[in-house]
C-alpha cells in the first residue's frame, strides 16, 4: 500500500489529502493529525466488493470506496460531495458515482484522497459502528455484494468485533463459524 492515505507518518508526495467540511464548503487540506482508526486490512484482511469503477469494502467503523481514475488526474479535476446519506464523485466533469448510501455516515468525518494520481479513495465513518451493521451494498439500489461476499464481510466484521472486545488475544489465525450473522452471539449478559 505504500503511503498512508490519511496523511500520517508514511504520507508521501504522491498523496493529495483533503477533508470535506460539509457539502456546502470546498475541500480543505488535512494535516497529519487525522484521528481515524487504522484500516482493518492491517489486522486480518478486507473483503472487497468489485464494481465497474473500482471497489468498496468496510470495517466496523468505516466504509472505504476506491475509484480508479485516469492516470495523471489532479485534485482540482475531482468534484466530491459527501453527505450523511449521499455520495457524489465526478472526475473532469464526468459523473462516476452518485446516490443514496446504504446507511448513514458522519458527514463531517468523510474524506477523500487522490493516490498516485490514479485512484480516489473515499473514507466514510459509519454512524452505527457495530458488527450487526454490515452494509450489504454501497448505495441503496446499486453495488450490492453478492451473497458469498456478504457472508465473508459479516464474518470479518464479527472477527473485528471480537478483536476489539478482547485486545489481549491473538485472532490472526481465527475463522468465524456458527452464529455470526448480525454481529455474532451477544455475550453482554454473561457474568465476568
Amino acid at each position: 500500500m505504500g503511503s498512508d492515505p490519511r496523511g500520517g507518518a508514511g504520507a508521501g508526495p504522491d498523496v493529495e489529502l483533503w477533508r470535506l467540511r460539509s457539502a456546502r464548503s470546498g475541500p480543505l487540506p488535512l494535516g497529519g493529525s487525522g484521528s481515524m482508526s487504522a484500516p482493518f486490512e492491517e489486522r486480518s484482511g478486507v473483503v472487497p466488493c468489485g464494481t465497474p469503477w473500482g471497489q468498496w469494502y468496510q470495517t466496523l467503523e468505516e466504509v472505504f470506496i476506491e475509484v480508479q481514475v485516469p492516470p495523471g488526474t489532479r485534485a482540482q479535476d475531482i468534484q466530491c460531495g459527501l453527505q450523511s446519506r449521499h455520495v457524489a464523485l465526478a472526475v473532469g466533469g464526468r459523473e462516476i458515482l452518485k446516490g443514496k448510501l446504504f446507511d448513514s455516515t458522519i458527514a463531517d468525518e468523510g474524506t477523500w484522497t487522490l493516490e498516485d494520481r490514479k485512484m480516489v479513495r473515499i473514507v466514510l465513518t459509519k454512524t452505527k459502528r457495530d458488527a450487526a451493521n454490515c452494509w450489504t451494498s454501497l448505495l441503496e439500489s446499486e453495488y450490492a455484494a453478492d451473497p458469498w461476499v456478504q457472508d465473508q464481510m459479516q464474518r470479518k466484521l464479527t472477527l473485528e468485533r471480537f478483536q476489539k472486545e478482547n485486545p489481549g488475544f491473538d485472532f490472526s489465525g481465527a475463522e468465524i463459524s456458527g452464529n455470526y450473522t448480525k454481529g455474532g452471539p451477544d455475550f453482554s449478559n454473561l457474568e465476568k
